[in-house]
């Protein structure tokens, strides 16, 4: 079966089992400043995995959507010293 046939959810759901333990991949993820270089990286992944996942899906699309959020963000505030 061609995992490109799969809906989206389940497609980003593999690209992240096979984040588990992919070392080489979440060392370049936690070496990204922001979240557009993140979607660089998911998006190569998803090739490689011949999951065919585009930069809008993977941006709309949780877990990933989430961590591109927690990536850009900025704390409005800072609370104590």
């Amino acid at each position: 079966m061609d995992p490109r046939s799969l809906p989206v959810a389940r497609r980003v759901a593999l690209l992240v089992q096979a984040l588990d333990g992919a070392k080489k991949t979440n060392e370049a993820l936690a070496r990204c400043s922001n979240g557009e270089e993140m979607l660089d990286v998911l998006l190569g992944a998803s090739q490689k995995l011949g999951l065919g996942l585009t930069r809008e899906q993977l941006s709309n699309t949780p877990p990933i959507r989430d961590w591109v959020w927690w990536k850009n963000k900025e704390a409005p505030i800072t609370i104590g010293r």
